[in-house]
Order: structure tokens, then C-alpha cells, then sequence
């Protein structure tokens, strides 16, 4: 695994040891990242079950100005720092060991509003509408966020949750990644750009 593109393209990222952390594959990410992006001016990325964090550093790498990681498993928060690290981006990186609902309780306290979020868990975890929708009551996401949801190609979310629609939708294998875009109230959504 490695950082696709952008400013630390070419580094070599960490595996979280043992079988429980499936990671996003190159060829995955490569795929998302042309969906979203490819680049980014700025805005905060959160990457919520961020396992080796490769997407919330793809996302750095690509111009984002800030990200939160958050990942339950302390080997996945000792491998996320060093994979941090390894790409330079220490000082636009905050790291937190938590459970998912837990932790975007304590970013909304403070307000944290994020532009770009990965939802990649453990493909048991089918609950990811509920985590969009908490996104939004929180008021936590900009104007034009996207939502990237990474689930088993067997699992099907649907093309609307609350203020999301679906956008693109694609399956690799037995990964499927279904992507949103945020609608505010008045109706008004950031597209994605074609």
C-alpha cells in the first residue's frame, strides 16, 4: 500500500498486523479518489474507521488542509501515527482512539465541520445511515461535503438518507463504495465534479 498521488505520492504505507483491519486496496482508493477529487483545496477530512488511515492521508496528500482520524483498535492507532509520520503530515493530522458515535460526539463539542469523510468499518457494521444522519444533525459537514461509504458488495444502502444522495455507486470485487453528497435544508447539495 502506498499514497497514490499528490505530495507524498509514492510512500509506503503500513498494514495493521493480523487479519481484523482490511484495508482499502490501491486500486480501490485510486477509484475513489478519481470519483471525489482527484484534488482538493483545502477543507477537513474525517476518516472514521481509519484502520492504516491510507485515506485520510490520500486525502492530505491531495490538498486537504486538516484530517481527524479515529479507529478503535490501538494497533490501528499505533499504525495510523506511523504511517502519519512516514508521509509528513504530523502537523494536519489529529489522531483519537474511539468508538465511532463516541468520537463524532466529542468533534461536534467543538465544532469540528468536515468536507470530505470516509466511512470504511468492519463490513459486519451495516450502520452507516445512522452515522450520515448524525453527521448532519450535528452539524458537521460543509456546504459541499461528499461521504465515501465502503461496505460488502452484498450490503445495499439506499440512493437517499436524509440530506444525501447517492452520487456514484461501484463495485470491486467484493467491495462495494457507495458515494454521497450532502444536501443542505434549503435543498442546495456541493456536487461532485464530473
Amino acid at each position: 500500500m502506498r499514497v497514490i498521488a499528490g505530495t507524498a505520492k509514492g510512500r509506503a504505507l503500513k498494514a495493521v498486523p493480523g487479519m481484523n483491519t482490511r484495508p482499502t486496496t490501491d486500486k480501490v482508493k485510486e477509484a475513489i479518489f478519481s470519483m471525489i477529487g482527484p484534488y482538493f483545496d483545502g477543507g477537513w477530512a474525517l476518516d472514521l474507521f481509519a484502520g492504516t488511515g491510507g485515506l485520510g492521508i490520500e486525502a492530505l496528500s491531495r490538498g486537504a488542509e486538516h484530517a481527524v482520524f479515529v479507529d478503535l483498535e490501538q494497533s490501528s492507532i499505533e499504525v495510523i501515527k506511523r504511517n502519519v509520520q512516514a508521509s509528513g503530515f504530523q502537523e494536519q493530522a489529529e489522531i483519537y482512539r474511539n468508538e465511532s458515535l463516541r468520537a463524532l460526539k466529542a468533534l461536534a463539542k467543538r465544532g469540528s465541520v468536515f468536507r470530505i469523510v470516509f466511512l470504511d468499518p468492519p463490513y459486519k457494521m451495516k450502520n452507516m445511515d445512522v452515522i450520515m444522519e448524525k453527521l448532519s444533525a450535528e452539524a458537521m459537514l460543509a456546504a459541499d461535503a461528499v461521504i465515501v461509504v465502503e461496505h460488502d458488495a452484498g450490503h445495499s444502502y439506499p440512493e437517499v438518507i436524509g440530506h444525501f444522495e447517492q452520487a456514484k455507486h461501484s463495485k470491486y470485487g467484493d467491495t462495494a463504495v457507495s458515494i454521497y453528497n450532502y444536501r443542505q435544508a434549503d435543498g442546495s447539495t456541493g456536487q461532485l465534479e464530473e
